[in-house]
């Protein structure tokens, strides 16, 4: 797998930046018809999750960070047309709750990516200096048991040098390397929109997206 430092091209799918909240759901029943095809991101609070998917969006305040990591309970939903959306999962790793409030959480979650037949694929956003936490392999674990395609996103990949974000995006392809072919990794920066491209291709590729939308972003 290879690491590149080069900004991504000027061009991208239009679809992205079209995003917009659709609603948003504390349990499945709740959310939007069980149709289309959507892609999942999970992290850990601080891990630089709403952060990574502003930047896949080229937006500044899409996906809202919390003053409170891990208060959001919520499965967030955002429509990119009538059949994509990308869904922000809670991120309850530094949650100051219960241990209970925790288990319901996971709970549902759990029950989301197992049986969320839209569902394509899993983005597990990860601080590149502290990635596989217990978090982190969890969500793993369900993302693998439902079949689902994983990219396991290591983002600030900016505070490394460039030997150091090699060698972590390495440690932990070995660390996944018994699911070849259903899990990728890749260095991001939303700063530096390292890997925006990358990201965004992968995307392409779930969501079934087609040339036709290629675009100059506006922004």
């Amino acid at each position: 797998m290879t690491d590149t430092r080069s900004r991504p091209p000027t061009r991208f799918h239009a679809l992205y930046q079209n995003a917009h909240f659709l609603t948003a759901a504390v349990q499945l029943h709740q959310a939007p018809d069980d149709s289309g095809r959507e892609v999942a991101f999970a992290g850990r609070s601080n891990a630089g999750k709403s952060s990574a998917i502003n930047a896949i969006c080229h937006q500044n305040s899409l996906a809202r960070t919390s003053k409170t990591p891990g208060r959001t309970q919520q499965l967030i939903f955002f429509e990119l047309d009538e059949t994509r959306r990308l869904v922000d999962l809670p991120g309850y790793g530094y949650a100051k709750v219960p241990e209970r409030i925790k288990l319901e959480w996971q709970r549902h979650l759990s029950h989301y990516l197992e049986s969320r037949q839209s569902l394509v694929g899993l983005v597990i956003v990860m601080d590149i200096r502290h990635p596989l936490t217990d978090y982190d392999r969890q969500m793993l674990a369900w993302g693998r048991r439902a079949g689902l395609s994983i990219l396991l996103l290591l983002t600030k990949a900016d505070k490394l040098k460039r030997g150091a974000a090699s060698a972590a995006r390495l440690a932990v392809e070995r660390a996944v390397a018994d699911a070849s072919g259903q899990v990728e990794v890749q260095l991001f920066s939303a700063p530096e929109r390292q890997g925006l491209a990358q990201v965004q291709a992968t995307l392409d590729r779930w969501l079934h997206v087609g040339a036709f939308d290629l675009q100059t972003p506006t922004t």
